[in-house]
Formats: structure tokens, C-alpha cells, sequence
């Protein structure tokens, strides 16, 4: 790169930090740092996350347009939108309405959207990043923990509002298992092999208490399961009345040891969960509080979107495809919305930091299992939908299990490839059990299950 063309890039990294500054109130940098002290949240998922981020060349800002305004809208623009190795994968959301628009097959509507879902999860977290630059340590940790997971969240809502409750309890089902089995497996398996002539070391601290509240969550699915079963046993005595009220007592009770496990991540005990990655490079806002507001709430709409289309085609693509709702939901869905979460876990696991890994892979069951399912049972019962925590024998079998292995699996805070190598041989036998298990289209429909059927 020539002297003019680097001057002309350090001008315009000035202006954009220049607009930045503005736009929260602050005054045009003159030394070359930031004129207001900011703070970001280093916690495992944003870090994780970074590792799909790429600083490109300003292509968008030409060097003659002259509306300062104008530049600072492409400046942004190119942060938000080409700031990302994944966006390649921008062209299919709006190939996704068009496809909608014009009627296409249902199945090229949900794989477009299921792809435009790919790069929004990570750029979701990206501007709640940028956000918690301005916001101090309390809000942008509350903004990273109920902002980790948006994907997951719209898309259970909207299945909420459809009424398929089975979809909806397959795709939380479908997060945890994916986090707890294939993330944290894959981490391990790639960083024990990366890692041979190294000893393998974590702090189990952070696991303990993510495990612990895992076994919470669970033992508020199995009561309701247990619950409906030892009803059947004596005819006459089942009332599905009584599983709901249980569940929604225990969604609270979920919530309040939630609110709890933030407090103790984000005030008493913060040093546990802080990021331990090293970064040379003082970091620092590259978009200003408003606009990466404002990108945030469109990115939501355009989530939403997508999502609604993902649960109104996911029959249409089963029956195409030949593959149960099961497999899509439980297997599928996760994978995908949350590749750029899992693919950075790994690439830390290879650099031997399973600290950050472990973070990403636990952060993330903890907040669906604890935060996304029981705000659901809470929000369909404010909309008088009866939704409740009895994900069924399979089910809730398939996640004691996995929550066990893993909880036995990180006990002694050491790592090598062959837990790596269990953890994801437990997930491949789980995809086939639910790739084989076909549920009625009716039964899914209605939310109701075979194992619910007969109860009743």
C-alpha cells in the first residue's frame, strides 16, 4: 500500500472514530484515542464469537465522496455488513422473501432462511458488543445474557404463537444437547488433538456452577414427566391440570435461580466468568451507541422474519426431504443457528484456551435451559397457550444423559481428545434416535405427543 493510499485509510479510520465519538455526545478525536471511556464484556461468547470477525479494507468509503454524513452511513454499513467471514451468507435473506414472495417451494424458503439465519446470530452478538461499550459492566452483561441466545428465543416465540408447541420444545431441546454434546465435544476433541504434548488444564469453577444449575433445570423437566406417569399408574387420578401448574411453578423457580446466576456472574463472583484472552490491541467501539442500536432492532425484524418462515416450513421441508420434524428441530435448527458461537469454541480450543470454550459451550445450555424455557412456559401462559415442561420420556431421558456425561466429564478440570471423542459419539447416537422417531403431523401440529395421547 502506497503512502497516499494509507493516509487516506488513517483519515478515514479518524472519521469513523470521530463519528463515533459524536454520535454519543463526545467531542471529534484529536489525539487518536477515544475521548470517552468505554468498556466492553468479555465474557466467553463475545470473545468466541470475534474469531468470525475480519478488518477489511474501507471498499465502501470511497476517499471522494464528499457528504460527511453519507461516508460515515457506509462506514458503518461496512462494519456491520461486511465486518463477518460469514457474510457470504447475506445474499439468501433476500432470497428468502423473494422465494416467499413469489410462492416457491416451501422447502427453498426454510433452507434460505435456515442460511440468513447463519450470519444475523452473529452479528446480533457483534452489536450488543458494540452497545455494551457505552452502556458500563451491569447493562451490557444483562444485554449479553438475554441478547446470547436472540435466535433461539424468536424462534420458540414465534412456534409459541403458531401453536406447535412440539417444535418449540424440540428446538430448546435441540440447543442444549448441540452445546453441551457437540460444541463442548468438538472443543475437545479438536484441542486434545492440536494439543498431544500438552496437558490439557481448565478451571473447573465456571463448569460447577453452569452444571449445577443444568441439574436444576433438569430435575424441573423430570418432575413434571414423573409427575404424569405416577398419575397414570392409578386410573382415574391423571389430571393434566397439575402438571401444567407444576410447571409453571417451576419456570419460576427456574427464572429466580437465573436472575440469581447473573448476579452472582456479573457482580459477587464476575472474576470466574471474565475472559482470560489476551488482546494487544486496546479495543474500542467501531460504530457509535445509536447506530448500532438502530442495526440491532432492524436485524431483529429481519430475525423474526426469517424465523416465521423457518416454523411455517418445517413440515413442508420434512415431508420433502423425507426427514422427521424431530431431526430438523432437534438436529438441524441449532447446528445452524449457532455455527459462528461453535466454530469460534473451537478455534480456541485449538489454541489450547478451553476456558473460553468450556465458557461458550456451558454459557449457552445455562441460558436456554435456565432463562429461554421458562420464560416460554411463562409467556404462554400469559397468552393462555398450556405449555408446560414435560418434554416427554425421550426426551428429557436424552438430556439427563447428556447433562450427566458432560457434568461427569469436566469433573477433574484435565481435558484430551477421547471425552471429546465420547461427547460427540453420544450426539451421533442421539441425531439417529431422533432421525428414526416420526411423529404425526397432526401430533405435531397440535403439540401433543404419542406418550401425551396416552396419558390422557
Amino acid at each position: 500500500m502506497d503512502s497516499s493510499s494509507s493516509n487516506d485509510h488513517h483519515h478515514q479510520q479518524k472519521e469513523v472514530t470521530d463519528w463515533v465519538n459524536l454520535e454519543n455526545g463526545g467531542a471529534p478525536n484529536k489525539g487518536g484515542s477515544s475521548c470517552k471511556e468505554i468498556w466492553t464484556v468479555k465474557t466467553a461468547q463475545n470473545v468466541s464469537s470475534s474469531m468470525l470477525r475480519k478488518k477489511s479494507d474501507p471498499v465502501l468509503v470511497p476517499s471522494n465522496v464528499r457528504f460527511r454524513l453519507f461516508r460515515q452511513i457506509l462506514a458503518n454499513l461496512q462494519e456491520v455488513v461486511l465486518g463477518t467471514k460469514l457474510a457470504l451468507l447475506f445474499p439468501a435473506i433476500p432470497l428468502a422473501i423473494v422465494a416467499d414472495s413469489y410462492k416457491f417451494g416451501r422447502p427453498w424458503i426454510f433452507t434460505l432462511s435456515l442460511l440468513g439465519l447463519t450470519p444475523l446470530a452473529e452479528r446480533v452478538s457483534f452489536l450488543t458488543e458494540q452497545i455494551a461499550y457505552f452502556t458500563g459492566p451491569t447493562v451490557g452483561g444483562l444485554l449479553n445474557a438475554t441478547c446470547g441466545n436472540a435466535t433461539e428465543l424468536i424462534i420458540a416465540l414465534l412456534a409459541l404463537y403458531q401453536k406447535k408447541i412440539n417444535v418449540l420444545k424440540y428446538s430448546l431441546l435441540g440447543s442444549i444437547l448441540s452445546n453441551l454434546l457437540l460444541v463442548l465435544g468438538s472443543s475437545l476433541l479438536c484441542g486434545g488433538l492440536a494439543n498431544l504434548r500438552k496437558e490439557q488444564r481448565y478451571d473447573r469453577k465456571q463448569a460447577d456452577v453452569n452444571s449445577l444449575l443444568l441439574l436444576l433445570g433438569l430435575l424441573c423437566h423430570m418432575l413434571p414427566l414423573m409427575l404424569r406417569y405416577a398419575s397414570t399408574s392409578t386410573p382415574g387420578i391423571f389430571n393434566a391440570n397439575s402438571t401444567l401448574q407444576l410447571s409453571r411453578a417451576s419456570s419460576i423457580v427456574m427464572l429466580l435461580s437465573y436472575i440469581a446466576y447473573i448476579f452472582f456472574q456479573l457482580k459477587t463472583h464476575r472474576q470466574i466468568f471474565e475472559s482470560q484472552e489476551e488482546d494487544d490491541e486496546e479495543e474500542k467501539a467501531v460504530i457509535g451507541f445509536w447506530s448500532a442500536f438502530s442495526w440491532l432492532v432492524g436485524m431483529t425484524v429481519i430475525i423474526a422474519v426469517l424465523s416465521e418462515y423457518v416454523v411455517g416450513t418445517i413440515e413442508a421441508a420434512s415431508d420433502s426431504w423425507g426427514i422427521s420434524v424431530s431431526f430438523i428441530s432437534i438436529i438441524l435448527l441449532p447446528i445452524v443457528g449457532n455455527a459462528a458461537e461453535h466454530a469460534g469454541s473451537v478455534i480456541f480450543a485449538f489454541k489450547n484456551k478451553l476456558d473460553i470454550s468450556l465458557g461458550v459451550a456451558l454459557g449457552s445450555a445455562t441460558q436456554i435451559s435456565m432463562f429461554v424455557v421458562p420464560s416460554c412456559v411463562i409467556i404462554a401462559w400469559i397468552m393462555g397457550i398450556s405449555m408446560d415442561l414435560d418434554f416427554n420420556l425421550l426426551e428429557t431421558g436424552s438430556l439427563a444423559f447428556s447433562i450427566i456425561i458432560t457434568a461427569f466429564t469436566l469433573q477433574d478440570g484435565t481435558s484430551h481428545y477421547i471425552k471429546g471423542v465420547v461427547l460427540c459419539l453420544c450426539y451421533i447416537v442421539i441425531a439417529a434416535c431422533f432421525f428414526v422417531h416420526k411423529i404425526p403431523q397432526n401430533a405435531v401440529n397440535a403439540g401433543a405427543t404419542p406418550s401425551g395421547v396416552l396419558a390422557a
